[in-house]
């Protein structure tokens, strides 16, 4: 199975400006993402990323770097502390999905497939503070309207546990299902962020299989972190036998959408940090690729965990990286 595209994000191209000769506004961090060998696509914040730059620009720009946009992601700004699709206030609720139908409009001048819709306020911080059933009701019925106004496209619910929230109202892979199931549009589906997930308690390969057996795994951020908060840190730098895992299972899922490098360089050079995620992307996929399914299964099939160690043995050296 081939490897799919690999994107990153544009914000890590802003880090450590020093090592760049020219600005790093919207073009420039293109530019320098052009420069990372192996990198296929860039993913696209809307609106911060393009509102002060003309579309023909952006276009230009991307076709000189030689990359395309694999997916346009929301970032509702600080008038939606209170929420984007769950915002109390009903005129608000209608401003976010209007963002959300700009955003897709733009992914679709752009040449991407899919808008990527974090819903970094809607949820809540104290006991009594909002009514479940009307958050929920809220957020399934924001993503019915973007869904219906974007047909054309794959709109994904990218969840998270907490922060900037204490809660928010889709914290999980089953939660995300349950609400994708309740939106009910064919174009709906699911993105899972590796670091997400693991701030969520779940297993990042058992959560994408979930997503693969529904049909509704729309995106993979990939990254790793300690489990406490969204550290953003280099592809299986952490947890590189869970991420082989979670490679092997989108390989066994016949998973075929680009691959998004959700990592956050600061006080590396972002380049060199991003041309690290695209080479160990490489190393797992091959890893995984070379992995004795049948013997996997048969080991599975009998819950032998001693049986799976043995057969990691050859291909990885467990406890590190491939």
């Amino acid at each position: 199975m081939p490897l799919p595209p690999t994107s990153t994000r544009l914000n890590s191209m802003a880090s450590r400006p020093d090592l760049w000769p020219t600005a790093l506004d919207t073009l420039g961090r293109i530019r320098r993402a052009g420069t990372v060998p192996g990198l296929d696509l860039v993913d696209v914040n809307y609106p911060q990323h393009v509102e002060d730059v003309p579309q023909e620009d952006v276009v230009a720009g991307l076709a000189e770097a030689g990359l395309g946009v694999g997916a346009v992601n929301l970032r509702y700004d600080d008038s939606f502390l209170d929420g984007a699709f769950t915002h109390p206030d009903a005129a608000t609720r209608r401003r976010a999905i209007d963002l959300t139908i700009a955003a897709g409009e733009w992914a679709l001048a752009l040449g991407a497939k899919q808008v990527i819709v974090w819903p970094g306020q809607d949820g809540y911080d104290y006991p009594f503070q909002v009514d479940y059933q009307a958050l929920w009701t809220h957020t399934v019925e924001g993503f019915q309207r973007v869904a219906d106004a974007l047909p054309e496209l794959q709109i994904a619910l990218e969840y998270k546990p907490l922060e900037p929230r204490r809660f928010y109202a889709v914290g999980d892979m089953s939660t995300s299902l349950l609400c994708v199931r309740d939106v009910g549009r064919a174009n709906v589906g699911v993105a899972l962020d590796v670091a997400h997930a693991l701030m969520a308690r779940e297993n990042p390969a058992q959560a994408a299989s979930r997503a693969l057996h529904e049909d509704k795994l729309y995106g993979i951020h990939l990254n790793d972190a300690y489990g406490q908060a969204d550290d953003g840190l280099i592809v299986g730098s952490i947890h590189p036998v869970q991420t082989l895992e979670l490679i092997w299972t989108l390989q066994q899922g016949g998973y075929a959408q680009h691959i998004y490098f959700d990592t956050f360089p600061v006080r590396e050079d972002p380049v060199a940090e991003c041309a690290r995620n695209v080479d160990a992307l490489r190393r797992f996929w091959q890893a995984a690729m070379a992995l004795d399914a049948d013997a996997i299964r048969d080991a599975q099939a009998r819950h032998d965990a001693l049986r799976v160690h043995e057969l990691l043995r050859a291909p990885v050296l467990v406890g590190g990286q491939p």
